[in-house]
């Protein structure tokens, strides 16, 4: 816990607007929305005289990445194999924020990435840790693992001092990227991110990017986990943030069979739940298309009936990695194109079928 006063932090509102004008949000159109509000506090509250910024430590107990080299199964970011910090996070906020309005009889609001606030900017001025080259917060005590939330109030607390920059001459989170989602140092494009094409893109994933996700199938930790500041970083000691062991890697032929009741009892109290289970299989059925495992191509050709257009879609994707090009023509032949959606018709075209 650090504190911080409720001005702008230096050059946010700057950052903000180059980051907006290049369209590096891609189709995250709230965060062009009150852009005021996102680069001052007090723009969105202006009774506010300080910022209490927490940090809850969320770190894995075994390498987020091994997953990777296991293509019959599924990786999931490790902040989502838990319960949603959105609500563990909030609860510990609301204890804290009713301690300050009861000693100091002052007012208080939490944020947990609930509002225009930039967490980030706020934990680095407030001492909390540094925003990285990959731009995400690193702590010295806890590395990349940190959940962040905060609390504004009237009461004027006194601040501590920012974090300085410890990247140094290291370049690790950038070199490891498997889309090349950063420009330069400091500077993300979100539409190439597996973060946001996995949760945040509503529509097909681009063609240039599924190889590059390979079973990566809500979010990715790449450039958090190559971090050499997670060498002083701990596991989580929250229970309700512990990873469930159905959730560590899964196996992608259980996660293609999931109806929406399956879906949504599987991801009870997850962040996963927030996607639904049509944009859940069409990252599951890239991450098919990339295990070079022949056996899923039945549960490939099983979905190209799934009622979602965006999971046939996939599918059609899917089907063309793993099977034959004979085999997979075969199929084509027998589909009707004058009832396919668009979107589906223009993978069959893309995969030279029609």
């Amino acid at each position: 816990m650090r504190f911080t006063a409720a001005d702008a932090p230096p050059d946010n509102a700057a950052r903000l607007v180059e980051f907006l004008s290049a369209g590096l949000h891609g189709d995250m159109e709230w965060m062009a929305e009150r852009v005021a509000w996102r680069a001052d506090p007090r723009a969105m509250w202006p009774a506010a005289q300080s910022v209490v910024v927490l940090g809850l430590n969320y770190g894995p107990t075994d390498d987020p990445l091994s997953v990777l080299a296991q293509p019959d199964r599924a990786g999931i970011s490790v902040y989502a194999r838990g319960d949603d910090y959105h609500d563990v996070v909030k609860k510990k906020l609301k204890a804290v924020a009713g301690f300050i309005a009861q000693r100091f009889k002052a007012d208080v609001k939490v944020f947990v990435d609930t509002a225009p606030v930039m967490e980030k900017p706020l934990a680095q001025k407030a001492g909390i840790g540094w925003q990285g080259k990959h731009t995400n917060l690193v702590s010295r005590e806890f590395g990349s693992w940190l959940f962040l939330g905060s609390i504004f109030t009237t009461v004027a607390l006194p601040p501590d001092d920012a974090e300085p920059d410890h990247c140094g001459n290291c370049h690790a989170c950038l070199d490891v990227c498997p889309t090349d989602a950063f420009p330069s140092p400091y500077r993300l494009d979100a539409r190439r991110c597996i973060s946001y094409l996995t949760i945040e893109n509503k529509g097909p994933i681009p063609r240039e990017f599924r190889a590059a996700m390979g079973n990566r199938i809500y979010g990715c930790d790449d450039c958090l986990a190559v971090c050499p500041w997670n060498k002083f970083a701990s596991a989580a000691s929250e229970i309700k943030l512990a990873a469930r062991e159905e959730l560590k890697a899964p196996r992608l032929v259980e996660l293609a069979r999931l109806d929406d009741a399956s879906f949504r009892a599987l991801f009870r109290k997850s962040p996963v739940k927030r996607i639904g289970r049509e944009r859940f299989l069409r990252n599951v059925l890239v991450a098919i298309g990339n295990s070079s495992e022949a056996a899923l191509a039945v549960e490939a050709e099983r979905l190209l009936d799934d009622p979602s257009p965006l999971v046939r879609g996939a599918a059609v994707w899917a089907l063309s990695r793993l099977m034959a090009p004979e085999m997979f023509e075969n199929i084509s032949r027998r589909r009707s194109t004058s009832e396919m959606d668009e979107s589906v018709r223009a993978e069959w075209i893309s995969a030279g079928a029609l």
